[in-house]
Parts: structure tokens; sequence; C-alpha cells
């Protein structure tokens, strides 16, 4: 868990062992206790270097023991870095990889801290529903500065030893050789006092603002908590710093800290923590797995369609050091998007820049935009990112299985469309699959890789860890329209529209959800989307306009209660933001601030006074209940039909892909948390009284996990039973 060795002759290195990423586990902080209290008695060593093995600092504490650890025991990590920070003999950091968490605060335990200029830092706990409990809130804040160490411990953001080194978190920057440079600088200052290195007596720095900066700093936090508690929690830890003395601001953390600890918002974020990990290690039906499927290396790859969705994954492949070859259909399109391209990758090389890390977006060879479909022989994978019209992709994709080289895997971006169908026209569907990425591509994490009926292990395993490299979540779902995420929304935005027609506004639905946690409401996002794309996907399944048969009865489609809403918008040109009309009005076409509009709300008036609908109070909870609730039936649908694999598979698309607050865990952890009876029992009433919506009939899967006890919801997958499983 620790190793000894002499660095040099007054120079002793203590190495932390805990592959891969030198967690500090019980085990470990006990054998790091047990080598600090031998060095510090050791009369031959002057000094003394830590770091950690296979070029990784640490990681921090290892979050699965924290449910299960006596914090009222020893050992802790708390006393661990007091043991450092207090030793007679210089303490160095050899900060190597990364040093997040409990590893940081072991490096701001040390006297002093040295860094390889690929390193991070970073203080995540918050994004696991705690804060750091071993000193971090008091000892960063005493170095860096009370405005960044906010900004740090707030948002659970990583940075770059660049940036490190200017906020003053490291006191050097080196490009090689991080330990050696180490025991130098332990050589160096090992005769040196050590009364104004230890930060538990360093004062914090003042500015002349101070009162100003906490009180728009915990404005801001509270603003981008919506509702989770750990950011507001590590504000307080951190003022605590400023107004108490150290020691106080010790007991102030750890009382937080265990605060925090025994909340359902930590549960909930550490589910989802350890969902999105699980994502890494699927398995098909058939056997072959993650450990059995071996991914293809990508030279080369091409993008077809650079509109806005084609620009992000090219910019995303190019950040992952990927060449790419961009095709476009006409001249025009081709230089639109090369100059959107460029732009987009120049602002992030700069930024990267700023980090102290390079791309080089000029060098020869790593973009190629073009007109020529031969250009795409040599690639050995296509992302095919055009309109989302199934004869086009078609002909795109029977062009392609006469192009390409016969190896080369050939992607879909679709949102909903049948991947089956595609790869039938081609001459090898099993290395077809779909790769739903998420608008902008170059900052959305997630990937929903979809698997056709003939799709291959190799390419699943070939896509996946090509996503991974772009910086995405990679998440394997079976092939249906909508898949697992758009699937999803379609009853939750069913359900917003039934509400208004009964009597909500979208005002109270959108207030209703953001107060839930969403950072937007469902017709704010309609707005910003723009209306006209449900409204395409609607005409082509026939739901609306000139294909609809003379008599059609505008409220019911095949028997099922239907609103012609979003299509009466559409129809008079209230696309949302891109035309300054939708669900709300703006200042301007392209405007982004929604404000009530009185003409939509006599609209609806008319609607409802047109279809005899008798309007009445619809409460908050009653919003809640039927968009979420609805939503997660259909979570459990998809699990029956084996589109997912797991819930934690549906939670992950949903934190990640279509903004559900983490803090609340995934739609189908938040049920298991509601209860499944709760859940149950409200489905019933709803859909009692409104048997025209099928999608509130509560799912089969669903009863028989209330009938079974409602078990945990990591139960769930091994209790499904058989199912024709489309994975």
């Amino acid at each position: 868990m620790a190793q000894y060795a002499k660095g040099a002759a007054t120079v002793a290195v203590i190495r932390m062992c805990n592959p891969p990423l030198n967690t500090l586990s019980i085990k470990t902080i006990l054998a790091l206790q047990q080598e600090l209290k031998h060095v510090n008695i050791d009369p031959t060593v002057k000094a003394v270097v830590i770091c950690g093995a296979n070029g990784k600092f640490s990681a921090g504490a290892d979050i699965k023991v924290f449910s299960n650890y006596d914090w009222g025991s020893t050992p802790s990590l708390g006393s661990l870095v007091d043991l450092i920070e207090k030793s007679e003999k210089p303490m160095v950091a050899a900060i190597e990889g990364l040093a997040l968490g409990g590893g940081l605060e072991v490096a701001l335990g040390c006297h002093y801290r040295i860094a390889h200029m690929q390193a991070r830092v970073g203080l995540p706990e918050v994004t696991v529903g705690l804060l750091p409990g071993a000193g971090g809130t008091q000892r960063l804040p005493r170095l860096a500065g009370v405005p960044a160490a906010l900004d740090i411990i707030t948002t659970g953001k990583h940075i770059w030893a660049a940036e490190a080194l200017k906020l003053g978190i490291i006191d050097e920057i080196v490009e090689e050789n991080t330990v050696e440079a180490a025991i130098r600088l332990a050589e160096r200052v090992s005769d040196q006092p050590l009364g104004a290195r230890r930060l538990c007596s360093k004062q914090i720095p003042r500015l002349p603002n101070m009162e100003a900066i906490i009180e728009e700093a915990l404005v801001k936090v509270k603003e981008q908590a919506r509702g989770c508690l750990a950011p507001e929690m590590c504000f307080q830890a951190v003022e605590a710093s400023l107004r108490l003395p150290f020691e106080e601001g010790i007991r102030k953390e750890r009382e937080l800290f265990l605060f925090l600890l025994s909340s359902g918002q930590a549960k909930a974020l550490q589910y989802a923590f350890f969902a999105q990990r699980a994502m890494e290690k699927w398995t098909l039906p058939s056997g072959a797995s993650w450990k059995t499927s071996a991914p293809q290396p990508i030279q080369r790859a091409a993008v077809i369609g650079l509109g806005t969705m084609g620009r992000g994954i090219v910019a995303s492949l190019v950040k992952a050091k990927v060449p790419v070859v961009a095709l476009e259909q006409d001249k025009n399109h081709l230089e639109l998007g090369r100059r959107a391209i460029m732009a987009l990758l120049d602002r992030e090389a700069l930024r990267m820049q700023q980090n102290g890390q390079a791309l080089d977006v000029h060098k020869p060879g790593l973009l190629h935009f073009t007109l020529d479909f031969s250009a795409l022989k040599d690639v050995d994978l296509v992302i095919e990112a055009v309109f989302e019209d199934m004869a086009l992709k078609k002909e795109i994709f029977h062009k392609l299985s006469t192009v390409c080289k016969p190896e080369a895997f050939l992607c879909t971006n679709t949102s909903c469309l049948d991947i089956d169908e595609i790869a039938a026209v081609t001459s090898r569907p099993h290395q077809v699959i779909g790769t739903h990425f998420f608008s902008p591509a170059h900052m959305m994490k997630l990937l929903e890789v979809i698997h056709g009926q003939h799709t291959s292990p190799t390419a699943i395993a070939t896509v996946m860890s090509l996503g991974k490299a772009m910086g995405k979540i990679g998440v394997i779902v079976g092939n249906c329209f909508g898949f697992v995420g758009n699937r999803l929304l379609l009853p939750y935005n069913e359900q917003t529209y039934f509400l208004i027609e009964e009597g909500s506004t979208p005002e109270e639905v959108d207030k209703a959800l953001v107060e839930f946690g969403f950072k937007m409401g469902p017709f704010q996002v309609s707005d910003l989307a723009g209306l006209d794309v449900g409204w395409r996907v609607r005409k082509g399944q026939g739901l609306t306009g000139a294909s609809q048969p003379l008599g059609t009865t505008p409220r019911l489609r095949n028997g099922r209660r239907y609103s012609p809403l979003p299509d009466f918008l559409c129809e008079k040109g209230r696309y949302g933001q891109k035309t300054g009309k939708g669900w709300y009005q703006y200042d301007k076409p392209g405007g982004r601030v929604p404000k009530s509009d009185p003409w939509l709300h006599s609209f609806l008036s008319n609607y409802r006074n047109t279809y005899n609908i008798t309007i009445r109070t619809v409460t908050q909870d009653e919003i809640l209940e039927r968009c979420l609730y609805s939503l997660v039936n259909e979570g459990f649908r998809i699990l029956s039909d084996g589109i997912a694999s797991c819930p934690e598979a549906i939670d992950t698309i949903y934190i990640n892909g279509y903004g559900w607050p983490k803090h609340r865990g995934g739609p189908m952890f938040y049920a298991s948390e509601v209860g499944l009876s709760t859940v149950l029992a409200k489905l019933q009433k709803y859909a009692g009284a409104n048997p025209d919506i099928p999608s509130l009939q509560p799912s089969p899967l669903l009863q028989k996990l209330v009938a079974l006890g409602s078990p945990p919801v990591s139960e769930w997958s091994s209790l499904m039973g058989s199912q024709n499983s489309k994975l």
C-alpha cells in the first residue's frame, strides 16, 4: 500500500501503491502513517518526498467505503494529513497524473508541491454529494485564496498544473522526471524552517471587498446548485475558513461532511457515479462483452454532414487526435462547415493552451474537407450526421457500402430511426451501428450506442472505445423508435401538453420542473431546440400534416389521446427561439430570454373553448407526478422490452443527456427512493381518470416489482425474468 525508499542520501521517498489510481483506502492510510512515523524518527532522513505509483499521485478516498466507514475511529485521512503537516522534516508532494479529493488534501498537508505539467488537481467531492473532509476546505483557501477555493470546491472541477501554479496551489511545474525534481527540491529545503509552509498556521489572504465576494459567490452557488445540498455545504465550509480559527474550521468541516454523508443526495450521487462507470463493462445476451471483444484501432475517421451536429462530432474527433475527413454535399455547405469547425477548434485550442495543453488544429493531415465520396475509401470509420431522413440516410449508406473498405465501420447519428433498416441497404450490416450524439456534440457527454440486429461485438467495442477517447459516456442500447432517451421523452412531453390543455400553463409546468432540479423546463427546452424538430418527426410518423385522412379527430390518434397544440403553433410559424415566438415570446428571432406571451394564453383559452375542455386547477404535485411517473413508467417498459440492459443505463442516459438533476440519481433510482408502491398508486389514479392516455397505464414490470416487495434498484435486473432483449 506504501513503499519506502531512499531517493538521495538524506531524502526518503514514500510511494502510495494502490493501483490503478492509488485510492486512499484504510490500508493505504495505515501504511502511509506507518512509513511517515518511521521517517520522522530516522535521523538520516532530512526531508521526504511523497508520490504515487504508476505515474498517478492519488485519485483520493475510495467512495465505496464511505457508507460503511466508522468516522469516529482511526485511521482517518484527516489524521494522516495532520501527521504530514506537523512533521519537523520538509514534506514534498510530487504530483503526477492526478491529485484529486483526498489525494490533493494529502498534497496540501505537504510543505511543498511540485507537479508534472500534464497533472490535474481538484477537490471533486461535491460531485458525489460530499465535501472535502480532510481539511481541504480549510487549507485550500489559505493557499489559493477564498474566491479560487470556492470555485474549485463548489464545482468539483479539475484544474491543470499550469492554472494550479498561477493560483499558488503548487510551487513548481516540470516537464519530466517529477519525482527526481521533487527530490532535488527536498534537498534544497531540508534545512529551511517550516512554520510559514504549514497551511494550518497560515492566514487567509484578505481582499478589500471580501464580504461582497462572499455574498456574490453564495448567490452563484445557490443558482447553480438547483436544490443540490453539497455545493451550499461546501460554501459554508469554505466560509468557516474565513470566519473561524483553523481547528474550529476543521470541526465545522467535519460536521457538514457527516451531515452530507447521511443525506439521501449523497446516496443518489454515488449511485449515479457507479452507474456511469458500470456502462463501460457491457455484456450482450450472446455472451460477448467488453472483456471478450477487442476494439479495432481508428487511424482515420470520416464525418458526413457538417451541420450543427456534424461540426461538433468533427471537433470531438480532432480533440481526440483522430484525423478526420469531413464531407458535405456542395461547396457552400462545405465552406460554412469548414469556417464554423475551424473557429470552434481555434477557441478550444486557446482554452487548452491556457491550461498548459496543446492542440494543433492546423497540423497537416489532421483535417481534410471534401465533396468527394471517394476520399472515404481508406477511412476506418464513418459517422453519418445528415438530416433525420430515412431515404437520405439509406442512399448514403448504400454508397458507403461500395466506397469504403470492407472492414470500415459505418455509424449513423440518429435520434430515433431504425438502425436495421439502414443496415439492410449495405453489404455489411454487422459493421453498421447507431451513434446518437447530443447537441452540441463537442460539449455534451452522452453517446447512445445503438446495437442493431446484426451489429457485431467488435463494432460495439470499437465505438465504445472511440467514444471514450472523445470524452463521451457511451451507453449501449437496443434498436427501437427513440431508443432509450427519446423514447422516455415522448410520454413526458405528452403529459406537459395535456396538462396545459386541462388548465395549467407553460410557465407553471416549467416552474415545477425547474424547482425539482431541471436546469430548464420542458417548454423552455422545446423553444430552445425548435418546435419544428418534433413537428417534422410527427409528420414522418403520420400523426399530423397533409397525410391525415379527412374527418380525423384533432385530439385522437388510433384511439389514443393526442395533443395538436405544438402542431398548431408550428403551422403559425412559431418554432421557438429561432423565430422569436414559440411557447414563449422573445425580443427578437434568436433571442434567449423567454417572456410570457399574452397571445399564447389567449390561444390556449380559445383552443379549450373550441374543444369543450373544462379547465381546472392543476397543482404542482400533479405536474410532477404525471410528468415524472409517466417517464419512469416508460423506463420500466424499456427494461421489459430489453432496450436497456439495466436501470443504471436509463439513469446514466437521462442524467447526462436530458438534464435530469444528478442529485436525484436518475429517474429509475428516484422511483425506488419515492417508493415503487407510491409510483404505482399514482399511475393507477391518473390512468383511471385518463383512460385514453395509455402511457399512464402501469407497466407490468412495475406491478411485478411492487408485488415482490419493491426491492432496491440494484436487484431489478435479476428479477426482470426472460425478455426479448434488443441488445
